[in-house]
């Protein structure tokens, strides 16, 4: 039995941008064959028992020659393995997918190409720059700037390019760029035409560079501008300051590490990178399981004696009906109950599981829960407080006070991550990030713990350190941490615009 080959475009970098197709082949891989150009994020999709393999390439050092990447392929496929070969941008654009496929086809081996979005367009977009438009051009040309070994630049017809293509997209050019100007220029395109050039582009670190066809030389050597790049010549490239919107967004070039949890950080990070930022993911908290279920099993067993249920966190909420599914009941065992939460993110939590809180505070504290149960009144009720192993006693303390019954059983612990803290150091050695955040007083503790705390002064002196809340900054200050950013609401979506507002305001 033979396998089946795929040959999958991952797109120029930004891992958003594969195909759903792709992700889907690569979901189901047995060997993900991959080059240097796809994004390493990618691999993640395949499934942990698939084989990896690299066969990148980049200029002056090839891993692997061609015949033995099309041999390669052939051979897996005849191991009856579904073998996906991940390509940057798109697998037949500039990308040698023609030789493989053919090389397959001569073997009699099954394979399907999934296109992806090749690096011309994706910079043109990413820079703000439509490659055609009906007041400036209808023509378009893909060249590669990096040919096949045998052929030179100079054999290319460059008085059509020059004066019979609208918008010139190349690729691979960086090397050659002297010579595509001179040629252009020389062949009847004038030295006055626009030219973007967009490095790394859709990925954090796109740098895009406007000027002429005749100061482009001397531009890309004065802003040190580095391949990766393409190279955009035409009239089109006028309307970038007009069309622009990935690199002016306003955290764009802020690298912010994030330090929640493994499972919660992802909101986290999505919130930021649609402000533009790179997030840095390097949980200083993981949570686990308490030392024993007993406890919280037997309140919810005690369900129909109590009145009130307090969840403080999305987290809380994921174990509580987890065991309370494990226990074989459903929601009809919380009819009756008064259901209060912290905030809006335990709320919706409680919401996706059909269910309406009654009691959300307004500044989204355990201090806030206490004053609203005190107007509501809880004296003689029994309430039922699922918590973290180490949250403050607030709120049994000040209910009880009030005259509750309170039960407070551990559903969870969180504890330090058994790995990261070397990720946690070359983070902060090498090119630091612009900002920490910190979303909790256990996610300072364990950051503390992790690197020192006279380490954690030294790393993070020139770092913003932004808060989620008051609880949480006096803990960074408690080790001598300088809070800068901490926004008046509680909330994931207020820390990220208050850096926001911080960095519309810094000085430069």
């Amino acid at each position: 039995m033979t396998g089946k080959v795929y040959l999958v475009g991952a797109g120029p970098g930004d891992p958003g941008l594969i195909t759903v197709k792709g992700r889907d082949c690569l979901r189901r891989a047995d060997a993900v064959v991959y080059d240097a150009l796809a994004n390493p994020a990618f691999l993640e999709e395949a499934p942990p028992e698939a084989e990896r393999i690299f066969v990148g390439k980049s200029r002056g050092r090839h891993h692997r020659p061609q015949e033995q990447i099309n041999t390669l392929l052939a051979d897996l496929a005849l191991q009856a393995k579904t073998v996906v070969r991940l390509k940057g941008g798109d697998p037949y654009v500039f990308g040698r997918g023609g030789e493989e496929a053919m090389h397959l086809a001569d073997c009699g081996i099954p394979f399907e190409v999934v296109p992806g979005i090749t690096a011309g367009f994706a910079a043109a977009a990413y820079a703000g720059i439509p490659l055609t438009h009906r007041d400036f051009t209808t023509s378009l040309a893909l060249v590669t700037g990096h040919e096949h070994p045998d052929k030179k630049m100079s054999s290319l017809d460059w008085e059509k390019l020059a004066t019979g293509v609208g918008t010139l997209v190349f690729y691979m050019g960086m090397a050659n760029l002297e010579l595509i100007a001179r040629e252009l220029i020389a062949h009847g395109r004038p030295a006055k035409t626009p030219v973007a050039i967009v490095q790394r582009a859709t990925t954090p670190h796109q740098r895009t560079l406007s000027t002429t066809l005749g100061e482009v030389v001397e531009r890309v050597r004065e802003t040190q501008i580095k391949p990766p790049a393409v190279i955009i010549v035409g009239e089109v490239v006028r309307l970038r300051e007009a069309l622009r919107w990935f690199d002016n967004r306003p955290l764009f070039g802020r690298r912010v590490l994030v330090t929640r949890a493994a499972d919660q950080a992802a909101s986290f990070a999505a919130l930021l990178e649609s402000r533009g930022a790179e997030a840095l993911i390097c949980p200083t908290i993981a949570t686990v399981p308490p030392e024993s279920w007993q406890d919280l099993d037997r309140e919810i067993a005690n369900l129909p004696e109590t009145d009130v249920l307090i969840l403080t966190s999305a987290h809380a909420v994921d174990v509580f009906f987890a065991r309370l599914r494990a226990a074989g009941r459903d929601l009809r065992a919380l009819a009756g109950i008064q259901l209060a939460v912290v905030g809006p993110k335990t709320g919706r939590a409680l919401e996706a599981r059909g269910l309406t809180p009654e009691l959300i505070p307004p500044d989204y504290r355990a201090e806030g829960v206490i004053e609203m149960l005190r107007t509501w009144g809880v004296a003689g009720k029994r309430v039922l407080y699922p918590r973290a192993e180490l949250a403050r006693d607030i709120i049994p303390r000040e209910l009880a006070a009030l005259g509750a019954e309170v039960a407070d059983p551990v559903a969870y612990r969180t504890v330090a991550p058994a790995a990261g803290r070397e990720r946690l150091l070359e983070l902060l050695a090498g090119q630091k990030p612009d900002v920490v955040t910190f979303t909790a007083s256990s996610t300072v503790d364990n950051f503390v713990r992790m690197v020192g705390e006279k380490e954690a002064r030294d790393l993070l002196k020139d770092v913003v350190v932004a808060s989620i809340g008051p609880l949480t900054s006096a803990a960074a200050r408690r080790y001598g941490l300088e809070v800068t950013v901490e926004p008046a609401d509680f909330t994931l979506e207020a820390l990220t615009e208050a850096l926001v507002d911080y960095f519309a305001n810094a000085q430069p």
